[in-house]
């Protein structure tokens, strides 16, 4: 007699392999999406308190529950705090979100004082309440960058006392320094604050027309927004 139930139960068996193998698939690739969007801890934001341009005491407490860039830098630098004030500015103008903020250090705080600090902010056009530039003890602040592990000479170097590098640390809203991987799933870390000549990012140039990590800074802050 001819099993009228074999062809049912055969199409059955086939459907539910097909099914876990989509199952599958769509996991891993969903997966592979959330990793891609993922964010890498650096660490804690080191703790930290410092006079702002309007005179008042910031925190790194302050800050919580925004997300927000740090630099260091110092007004009167003639050559990389130019082009790191500069495109500091384009991120805050592109995300204009009140959740988002800038700490901008002087490493020159014996002249970067909170009246020099607010007139170089209105100088560069820097409106946002949001964007602190810190100034305070030159010790304090040197101990605070390795902190952050962002290069700022010595003070007791005379000749290094200035330099300083273009490094952006990234927080989020926890109070974290993150930052996203690169395309061979390491994490970069920082992001940079300055120009190039190509747009890689390889070779550094003051009046370079390239800014690859401005890009993915503001990317990435709205990411963290979110």
């Amino acid at each position: 007699m001819k099993n009228e139930n074999s062809k049912p139960k055969s199409k059955f068996k086939t459907v539910i392999p097909v099914a876990i193998i989509v199952v599958i698939i769509a996991g891993i690739w969903f997966g592979m999406s959330a990793l891609r969007e993922s964010f890498f801890t650096v660490m804690k934001v080191p703790d930290f308190e410092l006079t702002d341009q309007n005179n008042k005491k910031i925190t790194n407490n302050d800050m919580l529950g925004k997300v927000y860039l740090v630099e260091f830098f110092y007004s009167t630098c003639p050559t990389i705090c130019p082009v790191m004030n500069s495109n500091m500015k384009y991120i805050d103008k592109k995300i204009n979100n009140p959740d988002f903020g800038i700490i901008s250090i002087s490493i020159d705080p014996t002249h970067d004082t909170p009246e020099v600090l607010k007139n170089h902010a209105r100088m560069i056009g820097a409106n946002s309440a949001n964007w602190h530039f810190l100034t305070g003890d030159r010790t304090y602040i040197g101990k605070l960058a390795d902190q952050f592990n962002i290069y700022v000479g010595k003070k007791s170097d005379d000749a290094e006392s200035l330099n300083h590098s273009g490094m952006i640390a990234l927080v989020n809203k926890e109070g974290n320094i993150v930052c996203r991987y690169n395309e061979n799933r390491m994490p970069i870390l920082y992001y940079s604050g300055l120009n190039y000549s190509d747009s890689a990012g390889k070779t550094e140039d003051l009046t370079g027309k390239f800014h690859p990590d401005r890009e993915i800074l503001i990317e990435d802050i709205q990411k963290l927004l979110k």
